[in-house]
């Protein structure tokens, strides 16, 4: 019996180690495997926002969408409009993780109202889109991350939290430092970093060397592309980001919970431009 329990034992431990032994010899596999739900910035559609912005939310919910990010005009919504909305995404299974704000929501006098709208329609992210009043040093920088963690001091017990939209700006060095660096580093931990991803590559700046800077902080990213030719008129995928790099980095490392596509437009009118973007995105990940 002593025999045959070591002989088993030997096994197992064998077993074990040619398992470990295969296991580190995989290719890393998350960014095909990982279901994280894809949308939509709403700015990408705004002219159709605008004239029926209920309209316009089914008709991104029948395209495939499972996302949607309001941006600034929903602040002037009302509580009833903005359960309107709410009763519309349920109806059609499409959710709202987060908003884009301007600085008003996160006023004193203002994020009040803020945190309301985002409680009503079901959001969890209330996202700076810019830094108001078009900061020039590392001081009125860190500025924004003041303002910032003070508003997440209001958010949190109302269940929410904040997070920032990065542009050019951010990743432009002021006196050898980036603003986007500095943001970071003036906000809590649960705070959340909002990657626009064509606007660092367009700088020349590394996406995945940002995402990887910044593990568990990139919850949403706006998957938008660039090109040297075109801009940012390039479709998702035609452009020069590394989307495989940018999608594994953000998926083992980043954290990311959701992405959101977002166009300023194309060659082809707002709707069809969703529907061609989303198309590209699910034939890449597929």
């Amino acid at each position: 019996m002593v025999m045959l329990m070591t002989r088993l034992d030997g096994l197992n431990r064998r077993s074990f180690l040619a398992a470990a032994t295969a296991a580190a010899a995989m290719p890393f596999t998350l960014a095909q495997t990982k279901k994280v739900p894809v949308g939509i910035e709403l700015y990408s559609v705004r002219n159709e926002l605008t004239k029926d912005t209920l309209g316009t939310v089914k008709a991104i919910a029948k395209m495939g969408y499972a996302v949607v990010e309001f941006y600034a005009p929903y602040y002037q919504w009302t509580t009833d409009f903005a359960k309107d909305v709410r009763k519309l995404m349920d109806d059609n299974g499409i959710r709202c993780n987060s908003t884009h704000n301007g600085g008003p929501s996160f006023s004193d006098a203002g994020i009040g109202k803020a945190i309301e709208l985002n409680q009503i329609i079901g959001s969890k992210y209330v996202v700076m889109a810019s830094a108001p009043g078009n900061p020039k040093t590392l001081d009125q920088w860190k500025g924004v991350g003041d303002t910032l963690s003070k508003a997440m001091e209001k958010l949190r017990p109302a269940g929410l939290s904040a997070g920032y939209h990065n542009h050019q700006a951010e990743f432009r060095a002021v006196d050898g430092r980036r603003p986007i660096e500095v943001i970071a580093e003036n906000t809590p931990k649960d705070f959340m970093m909002q990657f626009d991803v064509g606007t660092c590559v367009e700088v020349g700046e590394d996406p995945v060397a940002w995402i990887n800077a910044n593990p568990g902080r990139i919850r949403s990213m706006h998957v938008k592309d660039w090109g040297k030719t075109e801009g940012y008129k390039v479709l998702f995928g035609e452009g020069d980001v590394p989307w495989v790099k940018v999608f594994e980095a953000a998926e083992k490392t980043g954290g990311v919970e959701y992405y959101l596509i977002e166009q300023e437009g194309s060659r082809f009118g707002e709707m069809e431009t969703a529907e061609r973007c989303l198309a590209a995105y699910k034939k890449m990940r597929a």
